[in-house]
Parts: structure tokens; C-alpha cells; sequence
């Protein structure tokens, strides 16, 4: 089966419980149609760059699936029809990588600013 990748926003007036009750819904929607959601990340509240419907902040997930092309349509089409989902991004991939997003990564393991190189300028 192919495999996917989904970062979902969902609305800012939410609870953390009610944001990982809907990544569980739409992997039992995934289940239901055949597809198995392999694993998930909950990356918590974050400002997005610009408002959508005038909510500065969001929910944010990330899913890794495993599922039919079917499946992952029928998904889609939920969460746009559902009122607290306001963007999903759905790729495919060949592979899944292994251990955490670079999200989650800690910022000690993504390096210092100090550690790049200073610029010169031309002359």
C-alpha cells in the first residue's frame, strides 16, 4: 500500500484532548477503509504566518499512514467537511523516516546559530 504523510491545523480554541481526539478519529476513518494510521505526533498550538478564518493560531498534527488511495481521499474529504479542521497537507512518500519529525527534534540536535559561519561581505 502507498504511503503518506498529513500535517492537519486544527482550530485554536480547542483543548489538547479535543486535538488528539480528532487525529484518532480520522485514523479509525483510515482503519474503517482498509489503511492504518503507523504513528502520529501531536506538535502542539503554533502561530501560522498569516490568519485563517481569523484564527492567528493552531492545532497542529502530523500522521504517518499506510493506506489506499481510497482511504486516504475518504479522510480528506471528512476533515474538510469538519468544522474544526482548517488545513490539511497530504503527501506521498517512498518511505517513512524513522524516530521523530524534524519538529519534534530537539533544538540542541538542529545546532546553535552561533555554529554557522560568519558571512563576508564582497568587497
Amino acid at each position: 500500500m502507498p504511503l503518506y504523510e498529513h500535517v492537519m491545523i486544527a482550530r485554536q480554541d480547542l483543548s489538547n484532548t479535543q486535538a488528539e481526539a480528532l487525529i484518532e478519529h480520522f485514523g479509525a476513518v483510515l482503519a474503517d477503509n482498509g489503511g492504518t494510521l503507523v504513528d502520529h505526533e501531536y506538535w502542539g498550538v503554533k502561530t501560522m504566518a498569516y490568519k485563517i478564518n481569523k484564527n492567528r493560531k493552531g492545532h497542529y498534527a502530523f500522521l504517518r499512514t499506510n493506506a489506499p488511495a481510497e482511504a486516504v481521499q475518504e479522510m480528506e474529504r471528512l476533515m474538510r467537511l469538519h468544522d474544526d479542521v482548517m488545513r490539511v497537507l497530504t503527501i506521498k512518500v517512498d518511505a517513512h523516516e524513522e524516530g521523530p519529525s524534524v519538529q519534534m527534534q530537539k533544538r540542541d540536535d538542529r545546532g546553535e546559530r552561533g555554529d554557522r559561519e560568519p558571512r563576508r561581505r564582497a568587497s
